[in-house]
């Protein structure tokens, strides 16, 4: 397998990372995941876009346009072969000697960018059967509108649901729900969509911008404002999303099953009107080979 450390694509056992680099030491830069279907990127813009807006945030500089971090990435995809999964890019602040939590403001830091990509099949089986979801307080940091590498939060909320048994946390400040460990959740209620506002509580998910669109071009109505627990664990229908879950079913919640524990009919059509989008964009789905 190739990978790609800026501009030069290396063989997995040839990539490193310097110990002194800041994302290494400090979690200090930002990421993306680009999903591919029949080996074309999907939301392929709007993920780079991200990405820069991310950084822009954090004032990190990254090394490459976007036309020419595409370009390095559309070259990774095709040297792997890669029909179906994910592009996995990070950039991180660069390498700093000695280790200080200053970023220095008398010399600029370069930063290092690497990528590398898997084959990941669509799971159509959990699309419809989904599964189901624990709630935890949501104690990360606020900004999580940063798409950043620092996920420790994420990290020990994901491993509780699985301990549970579960397939996500579903996050919460206080009694107002905001998104999930590695998704964003939305509910439905008598017909209409709700969703947490895009602000810095919550990660604008490029999966959730589709739905939103999808949602309101076909007469759903979307509310993207604060919804609480009872909300949630009253909902005729939740779901959650992300570049690989798509449009996931949550079935129960801390053991109480929602509507009547399978995939409600929004949410299917939701999921049908999304992958009319990824048809649009990438083609008619074709079996891996």
């Amino acid at each position: 397998m190739k990978v790609l450390v800026n501009d030069q694509l290396l063989e997995r056992d040839q990539a490193f990372v310097d110990i002194e680099d800041r994302g290494y030491q400090f979690g200090d830069g930002v990421y993306e995941v680009v999903r591919l279907y029949n080996r074309r990127f999907f939301t392929f813009n709007e993920h780079i876009d991200r990405l820069y807006e991310s950084a822009a945030k954090i004032e990190l500089a990254i090394p490459f346009s976007k036309d020419t971090l595409r370009e390095l990435l559309t070259t990774l995809v095709k040297e792997n072969d890669i029909h179906t999964g994910n592009v996995y890019l990070q950039v991180s602040r660069g390498i700093q000697m000695p280790r200080n939590h200053i970023i220095p403001d008398d010399f600029p830091l370069e930063g290092v960018l690497t990528a590398s990509t898997t084959e990941v099949p669509r799971n159509l089986e959990k699309f419809v059967s989904g599964g189901s979801a624990i709630t935890a307080e949501d104690v990360r940091w606020l900004r999580c509108d940063i798409k950043s590498i620092s996920l420790l939060g994420n990290i020990m909320a994901k491993n509780k649901a699985h301990k549970a048994g579960a397939l996500e946390a579903i996050l919460h400040r206080g009694d107002i729900v905001t998104e999930c460990s590695a998704s964003n959740v939305m509910i439905i209620k008598d017909g209409e969509l709700w969703t947490h506002q895009s602000d810095n509580l919550i990660l604008n998910g490029i999966t959730r911008q589709v739905i939103l669109d999808v949602a309101r071009k076909n007469g759903i109505t979307v509310h993207e404002a604060d919804f609480t627990l009872a909300d949630l664990h009253g909902a005729d229908e939740v779901f959650i999303s992300s570049t690989t879950l798509e449009i996931t079913p949550i079935t129960a919640i801390d053991g109480t099953v929602i509507g009547n524990g399978l995939r409600g009919p929004i949410s299917a059509r939701l999921h049908e009107l999304y992958e009319q989008e990824v048809i649009r964009q990438c083609g008619e789905f074709e079996a891996v080979k």
